[in-house]
């Protein structure tokens, strides 16, 4: 299986629409081909198909067999791109550093951090029983061992 030309024609579908960006690009046993993408706003389903037709209407299959799956992430599956964290502003996620878990609303995203924001039961500074407090914490993108989307039903 030729990896460079698989990855052209892939980049070349992408290149037809600018929301979409590519997440992943596997090869395995057998000539399985297996390609992952996402969206600013989402992946309609006709993009899935899109992107598989240009792949394999330019492959022949009577040289080499292959299969091709193009698929969107698990909703379980962690955020790994920066345009994934813009998408996901206003949603809560669950972030794990090597300090500890945040569990907060994404309220910002730039090029080096995210900002969580979530509220809190504390003590009062004075007398007995607890006050709401809003709390943020801003997240370096480095230091993210892991974040998804928390899924509220």
């Amino acid at each position: 299986m030729d990896q460079k030309r698989v990855k052209e024609l892939v980049d070349e579908a992408m290149a037809e629409n600018t929301s979409l960006f590519l997440l992943e690009l596997n090869f395995g046993p057998e000539n399985s081909i297996k390609v992952i993408v996402d969206g600013d706003s989402g992946v309609p389903l006709s993009e899935c198909i899109r992107i598989s037709r240009n792949v394999e209407h330019n492959l022949d299959r009577e040289t080499e067999d292959f299969s091709l799956e193009v698929t969107t992430p698990n909703i379980t599956d962690p955020i790994v791109d920066l345009r994934q964290y813009n998408k996901n502003v206003d949603r809560t996620l669950v972030v794990k550093t090597a300090e500890g878990k945040y569990e907060g609303v994404l309220v910002a995203v730039d090029d080096k951090e995210i900002s969580l924001k979530w509220t809190a039961r504390e003590p009062k500074p004075i007398g007995k029983g607890k006050i709401t407090v809003e709390k943020q914490q801003n997240i370096p993108l480095s230091e993210i061992k892991q974040a998804k989307v928390k899924i509220i039903f």
